[in-house]
């Protein structure tokens, strides 16, 4: 079968309209509301669905079909959920897909509490699609839970660490962010009834594209149209995150470029006024076109990893490799 470009977006659409209508329906009737209404708030607000259609490309890789796995892909999205209102809470974020962050429009206690309880529906969810390898698939998406956590605890240390390697940014984001776009590969590829062989590749497909994706994040942060975005552009320099892109810069940079870039680590970031001079600094560096070419080598790190999958099954998954590094938000 020859699929298009615009038969890939039908694909996409039509999918994420299904996992949205799940994610909808499943808080509703549940008590108290005061737990449960701000949980809806959060599943409401609709972003990519990058991690469910993951789950449903996966399996539809190695022979099976979508409907064997909607609430598993379900699952893993409020799993994602969890672990942004979580970090949302932690940054002290404003925004979060352009509307207020749980946090902000209700209070912190709420919110962990919203956090911890879409973690819990999301076992229910993924049990409903385990049969026989549900120790397989329970044990993936745990270890995606664990492997987040430490990226997360990582990524906090960091902000108290003066020199950070780029060595060490990539093991952080690989458990961070490709450690849940590995996982949801594998629950796929495990619940469509994949090989051992099959998982794997599909498991490593995600992990490299996990990777790409966060070094495109970091990039976006500081180069994207702010409404488009939907945060704050600039908002890891005011935070004093240690991105891709600032670690790269600050081993770049020599004399008063790198003394300025020094002072974000010294004042734990910068004014939001402050966040057009370092970009300007970025491109004085290079680092916005080295971070495009990293982006792209983690990228075909992913698509070779399909090499055993029939072509429309790698092409559909290429699609969606370039469509995310082609994002603009």
């Amino acid at each position: 079968m020859y699929l298009s470009e615009k038969k890939f977006h039908s694909i996409y659409k039509k999918e994420k309209s299904k996992i949205d209508l799940i994610l909808k329906k499943s808080l509703q009737g549940r008590k108290p509301s005061s737990l449960y209404e701000p949980g809806s708030y959060i599943l409401h607000s609709e972003g990519k669905r990058l991690r469910p259609l993951l789950v449903l490309l996966s399996a539809k890789a190695v022979g099976g079909k979508f409907n064997q796995v909607y609430n598993a892909a379900a699952a893993v999205e409020m799993l994602h959920n969890f672990t942004l209102v979580h970090d949302d809470i932690m940054d002290n974020a404003d925004k979060r897909r352009g509307r207020l962050t749980l946090h902000k429009k209700y209070d912190n206690n709420t919110a962990i509490l919203v956090g911890d309880s879409l973690l819990s529906v999301a076992y229910e969810y993924l049990l409903m699609d385990c049969s026989a390898n549900a120790k397989e698939v329970m044990g993936a998406f745990t270890q995606g839970l664990v492997d987040v956590c430490e990226g997360q605890s990582m990524d906090t240390d960091f902000e108290m660490k003066k020199r950070v390697t780029i060595k060490e940014y990539l093991v952080m984001i690989t458990k961070k962010t490709a450690a849940m776009a590995e996982m949801c590969c594998r629950i796929g590829a495990t619940l469509g009834g994949g090989s051992k062989i099959q998982v794997n590749s599909l498991s490593n497909y995600g992990k490299n594209l996990g990777i790409a994706f966060q070094i495109q994040d970091d990039l976006l942060d500081i180069s994207a149209d702010e409404k488009e975005f939907g945060k704050t552009i600039g908002g890891d320099l005011v935070e004093g995150k240690k991105t891709y892109l600032f670690i790269k810069a600050l081993e770049k940079a020599t004399g008063e470029d790198r003394k300025s870039l020094s002072r974000v680590i010294s004042s734990y970031g910068v004014r939001k006024n402050q966040v057009k001079k370092y970009k300007l600094l970025y491109e004085k560096l290079g680092v916005l076109d080295e971070s495009k070419k990293e982006i792209r080598k983690y990228t075909n790190r992913a698509l070779n990893a399909l090499k055993i999958f029939n072509s429309t099954e790698q092409k559909i998954l290429y699609m969606l490799a370039d469509a995310l590094i082609e994002r603009t938000k």
